[in-house]
């Protein structure tokens, strides 16, 4: 059986009341990840909510972690496309391949919050199939080929990107909330696959990756994001996750209540009584702390690696700022690489 890759992966709840250092956990777990041989680390797209929205642009956050890193791969978790002209993907992510030396990566995802719309709102009926027109011309301009587009006389010019990347190929994922559409459509465009576990478990999980790598071939690789603090006592580091975990869990109620798949039955919030978002939350936790994350003791979190492994995944995708205290956070980080190691033994 392979070896399972680690990362570390951000999408923080804000704390509007924080002045300063929002995002000293960002520079400082990347540099520890970039020293101890982690995979990449993940930086998100989100707009105009507390929920992750001190990441608006994974482009600038992607060329800080650059300046302050030398090895680690710097990825997308994710761009939303639809909000974007592929020539600003494209050229935005050259840069950030060029000031890590060609360590860039994207994974692309069709967004799921109709607000986030307002800077593209022609985009959003069709947003699913946006992602994938776009990603061939993602990957033609990456190549240093023209494309014709509009310009703002109304004639057709044609265009390249410039700075040229450094990479010939650009790394590409496909962002899957779990839509089995969009693990088969991720497979035919051979690109690689990013999901998580909101809203679906490892079990759940496993016949949908079973197509995807059917699709993708040799292509395939999937990134599974999880929530991710370990320490010494079992009892203790549930104490330490409770509050911020259900927190952050109440935070992402739209996510947990699966609005954002397609087909699914929508349940508005903010009809729910509060018991109810209580008893939702709760729930949640309880799966996720058991069964659901890299949270606990390293002995618990090997078995979920292991069940994520046998099921096909490739790499984990440590989302570490859900809340708990950056101090703590970052000591912890020392039994996460611990993991890793065993994780890395065949």
């Amino acid at each position: 059986m392979t070896a399972v890759d680690f990362s570390l992966f951000y999408f923080a709840n804000d704390n509007c009341s924080l002045d300063a250092d929002r995002y000293d956990l960002l520079l400082s777990g990347a540099k520890f990840a970039d020293t101890h041989d982690f995979a990449a680390v993940w930086t998100p797209e989100r707009h105009f909510h507390p929920f992750g929205g001190i990441y608006p642009n994974p482009a600038v956050t992607g060329a800080a972690i650059a300046a302050v890193t030398d090895r680690i791969g710097i990825r997308a978790g994710s761009v939303v496309s639809p909000l974007h002209h592929p020539l600003r993907v494209a050229e935005e992510w050259s840069v950030v391949d060029n000031l890590s030396g060609g360590r860039a990566g994207i994974s692309l995802a069709s967004g799921w919050h109709a607000t986030d719309f307002v800077l593209r709102p022609e985009n959003y009926e069709n947003r699913r199939q946006v992602v994938l027109d776009n990603v061939e011309q993602i990957r033609a301009l990456w190549r240093g080929e023209t494309r014709s587009f509009v310009d703002g006389a109304g004639n057709t010019s044609e265009v390249r990107i410039f700075p040229p990347p450094v990479q010939r190929e650009l790394p590409i994922w496909v962002t899957s909330a779990g839509g089995g559409e969009t693990f088969r459509n991720a497979g035919r465009i051979k690109a690689g696959l990013l999901t998580h576990l909101l809203g679906q478990d490892l079990d759940d999980l496993a016949g949908k990756i079973a197509q995807y790598r059917e699709e993708a071939g040799d292509a395939a690789h999937v990134v599974l994001m999880v929530h991710a603090f370990l320490g010494d006592d079992e009892d203790e580091v549930r104490e330490v996750v409770r509050e911020p975990m259900s927190a952050y869990l109440r935070s992402s109620i739209n996510l947990l209540l699966g609005s954002q798949l397609p087909g699914a039955k929508r349940i508005d919030p903010a009809k729910l009584r509060e018991s109810e978002v209580d008893f939702l939350v709760q729930r949640s936790f309880d799966r996720y702390y058991d069964d659901g994350g890299l949270l606990g003791t390293v002995p618990k979190a090997l078995k979920v690696v292991e069940r994520a492994r046998a099921i096909g995944v490739d790499e984990i995708a440590c989302l570490i700022d859900f809340g708990i205290d950056t101090k703590q956070v970052l000591a912890g980080l020392d039994h996460l690489n611990e993991l890793r190691l065993l994780a890395r033994k065949p």
